[in-house]
């Protein structure tokens, strides 16, 4: 395990602070970071305290999603890598996070072996959801992939205006396991993105009604701290009443339950003709390869050029 925590933890005033610190990888998820969010998240709800959480990224952006490469490269490697034992590479087919997604198509495929790693990361995420007081992301530079699963399970947003969202692996080798965007911008707006796997830029997400607000890149900091110090102002029971008032709609719409199916279908994604050959793609040519190939007849190749 890695000296550095991959979600530091701290509190000021009534604020708790959750920064995803893993830079040098865009902070890309791994089941380590998962645990440290989730536990992070039960820190602030039982600290009568704090009043309010952010959320955040170090480095040149929020999230880049899951930390894939070493599991898309590894054809075939699950084998090879069990003598690592729990000591398994970030990143790994052995890391929990990620199972399921290196498999040799000729072996049998437990769907239920994804299912129960993958809902245990969306349980994990939905700890934002969850959690008894208000959580504010702040996104800059990108959130795309599994990092719109936190994003989305945050109550507000507040994302740069320059800033990318979306979720590209609805092209191939995906599919969202909080299964929010529906809820959050409303099923058409939501077919749009996940019919083309487009990104929007901050200041459309702000457009689409997905961010509560998307200032100039400079002033991010500003503007989510004057947010977090209005809120923080409020009684704790305030607050959380309301949280419990507003989240009711989308238990009543059934979240639990395309949740489940949006976890089922993220397995399913990755053992589709289309997903072993992706797969096949980024063990020859490497993961980034694969990617860029994947998103160059979009016109984007990772860029946000969301125009729709």
């Amino acid at each position: 395990m890695a000296d550095r925590p991959s979600v530091h933890y701290e509190v000021t005033g009534r604020i708790a602070r959750l920064t995803l610190d893993r830079p040098e990888r865009g902070n890309a998820i791994t089941r380590e970071m998962i645990e440290q969010l989730a536990a992070g998240v039960e820190r602030a709800d039982l600290d009568p305290d704090v009043h309010v959480l952010l959320l955040s990224g170090n480095g040149s952006g929020f999230c880049g999603g899951y930390d894939l490469v070493e599991s898309a490269e590894g054809m075939g490697g699950a084998g090879q890598a069990g003598s690592r034992g729990s000591e398994a590479p970030v990143g790994s087919p052995l890391d929990p996070a990620v199972i399921g997604a290196n498999h040799d198509p000729a072996r049998t495929w437990d769907s239920m072996l994804d299912y129960a790693m993958m809902s245990r990361n969306a349980r994990a995420f939905m700890s934002l959801f969850h959690c008894g007081k208000p959580v504010v992301c702040k996104v800059h530079g990108f959130c795309v992939a599994g990092g719109t699963d936190m994003a989305l399970c945050s109550d507000l947003l507040v994302i740069a205006a320059d800033a990318k969202i979306g979720y590209p692996p609805a092209r191939v080798w995906g599919s969202p396991t909080t299964a929010l965007w529906a809820y959050r911008i409303g099923a058409q707006r939501a077919k749009r993105l996940l019919f083309t796997g487009d990104s929007l830029s901050g200041a459309e997400a702000v457009e689409w009604g997905l961010a509560i607000d998307a200032p100039a890149p400079e002033e991010l900091d500003e503007r989510t701290e004057s947010l977090l110090s209005r809120i923080a102002r409020l009684p704790l029971n305030q607050l959380m009443m309301m949280k419990l008032l507003v989240n009711q709609s989308m238990y009543a719409q059934g979240l639990h339950t395309t949740q489940v199916l949006g976890s089922v279908f993220d397995g399913i994604t990755r053992h589709t003709s289309e997903g072993y050959a992706f797969q096949r793609r980024a063990a020859e040519d490497g993961y980034r390869e694969a990617v860029r190939a994947r998103d160059e007849p979009f016109g984007d190749a990772g860029r946000s050029t969301f125009k729709g």
